[in-house]
């Protein structure tokens, strides 16, 4: 399976007169299927939490063991995308990313044609250890696409094109919502029992189409397809230089060690990482129950708050790499701390305006909470962007996937998992939601701090690189 996996080897350059049509075909074809295999990645992860209900309904779960189960996913997840970032990095990223995403999908067809019994207890170990697995192969899909941008595209240019990459994860979670109300629709219409089955089914069926149009669209590195690299053809020699060869195999204790573990940079990144992620889910998680537990909005009116929540965020995440790009030539920490101070002043008229410490009209109440929704959803993707960005800018190309997982682990363990889901829930649940709302608060601004500490560290790599 190792050799298998191995990255191709470089072919012989292509003659000078095609290498610049060829190089700009495959970078379009190479970049739509890094964004659609993304995507598809997002159409195999949160299935559970859309069938929940109905599963509830028919007593295969009860409400307690949804959250159990819907967990095993991102703890499984944090320390996959870590694990695997450091596989990636020798491996081929367009078996890679297929492999993953079509075992991801087979996965969930197995949840959905699953005969499962009356015994809720038992039900709630198979679906859990499924999660598990199902989160465990999530980790094969960011890894790849990381190796994918830095080998495709060179570092000057890459804060806007991975930030545009990344609404892959956004269109990825809205066309889940569609796709399994579909399901459930086909599966009723074919007349079988428990129509709740198509909502794991028909996603996964199109999750694995998506496979087959990655296979065909993905290349692993310019080499491989007999074309310089991207910092040749470019002539941007930005970035940090590998001990070895740039499409060298490195050994993991190189990798791990001399890219990682010694790079104290790459730890405030993925220290930032954290409080980045507990505004993302301490906010977009949570929405849906504080809004409806003070009395702000009804259900049907919180799930429209959630899901403008995260559209916005598709277009924030797009006009912040592009000020990335163009405003601060590609430095990433400025625009951070724009992003989080944003989102701070977001989370504190949300946190603020739900208290009811000011008397207002109701629809007034609710208008302000849009407003706080919006401008949170709006800047807070910028950073969950422009942090794999940094992360791949203090790696050499060879290292990539292993930088970005590491930092994911920080953001979807210590951010997610632990500090929004556990944390934040147990504060609203002691102390109310008051103090859980300040909570994320404090978040942002210690988000803030950790981003600003690495400013004077891009401006000097940038200053060098000139």
């Amino acid at each position: 399976m190792s050799r298998f996996l191995d990255p191709p080897a470089a072919k012989p350059q292509l003659p000078e007169e095609k290498v610049d049509k060829t190089y700009k075909a495959m970078r379009i074809k190479v970049f739509l299927g890094a964004f659609l295999g993304y995507a598809g990645y997002y159409l195999v992860r949160k299935n559970l939490s859309l069938a929940a209900p109905d599963m509830i309904n028919d007593g295969i779960l009860d409400a307690g063991k949804v959250g159990l189960a819907m967990s095993a996913v991102s703890i499984a997840y944090a320390f996959s995308k870590f694990i695997m970032g450091s596989v990636s990095d020798r491996s081929d990223s367009r078996k890679f990313l297929c492999i993953g995403l079509v075992l991801s999908a087979l996965t969930m067809i197995a949840v959905g044609v699953i005969p499962f019994g009356a015994n809720v207890g038992v039900n709630t170990a198979i679906i859990f250890a499924l999660m598990l697995v199902v989160g465990w192969l999530s980790g094969f899909g960011w890894p790849p696409c990381g190796r994918i941008m830095a080998h495709w595209f060179s570092q000057n240019e890459r804060s806007f094109k991975m930030s545009v990459w990344n609404v892959s994860h956004t269109i990825g979670s809205f066309s889940l919502g569609f796709l399994a109300i579909a399901g459930v629709a086909l599966w009723a219409d074919l007349g079988l029992a428990q129509d709740w089955r198509g909502n794991f089914v028909f996603p996964a069926l199109i999750a694995i189409a998506i496979a087959v149009f990655c296979w065909w669209a993905i290349r692993d590195t310019p080499e491989s397809c007999g074309l310089p690299s991207v910092q040749d053809w470019r002539k941007d020699y930005s970035g940090v230089k590998s001990k070895g060869a740039a499409g060298e195999k490195l050994p993991f204790k190189v990798l791990f060690v001399d890219y990682v573990l010694k790079n104290k940079l790459l730890w405030i990144v993925a220290l930032s990482n954290v409080f980045v992620y507990l505004v993302r889910y301490g906010i977009g998680d949570w929405a849906p129950t504080f809004l409806q537990k003070a009395e702000i909005m009804t259900a049907a009116e919180s799930k429209i708050a959630f899901s403008v929540h995260n559209i916005v965020g598709a277009v924030g995440t797009i006009l912040c790499g592009l000020a990335t790009s163009k405003i601060f030539k590609g430095r990433c920490a400025p625009m951070n701390v724009i992003c989080m101070l944003a989102c701070m002043l977001g989370v504190l008229i949300y946190w603020f305006v739900g208290a009811g410490y000011v008397a207002m009209a109701p629809a007034v109440q609710k208008t302000l909470v849009y407003v706080a929704l919006c401008l949170i959803g709006f800047f807070i993707y910028g950073p969950v962007a422009l942090t794999g960005v940094q992360a791949l800018n203090l790696v050499p190309k060879n290292a990539a996937g292993t930088a970005a997982g590491f930092v994911g682990l920080f953001g979807y363990f210590l951010g997610d998992a632990v500090c929004s889901k556990i944390f934040v829930g147990g504060v609203a649940n002691n102390l109310g939601w008051n103090a859980a709302n300040l909570t994320v608060a404090i978040g942002a601004g210690i988000g803030v701090l950790l981003c600003a500490l690495l400013i004077p560290s891009e401006k000097k790599s940038l200053d060098t690189n000139k």
